[in-house]
């Protein structure tokens, strides 16, 4: 891969961190911060990917899926809070 393109690859995937960073502590609903919370671990999985840490990457998946499905769970169970 062309170090241009590698470079290019990480300002996208860590400027998506920051957006989904910032957009998470925004939201008011309970359900779309679980599922933003989600979304976030996806991404630093991609980026442990990205510096050939597969283990790593593997590991923050599966936490962050078992995670964002408690909380969804556990949220459904409770009731949502919106504005």
């Amino acid at each position: 891969m062309n170090a241009h393109i590698a470079d290019l690859l990480n300002v996208v995937v860590l400027s998506s961190l920051v957006a989904i960073a910032i957009a998470v502590s925004y939201v008011k609903d309970l359900l779309y911060a679980a599922i933003l919370l989600g979304a976030y671990s996806l991404v630093i999985a991609l980026i442990w990917l990205l510096m050939n840490a597969p283990d790593l990457a593997i590991t923050e998946a599966a936490a962050g899926i078992g995670m964002t499905t408690l909380m969804i769970a556990v949220i459904s169970k409770i009731g949502r809070k919106g504005e």
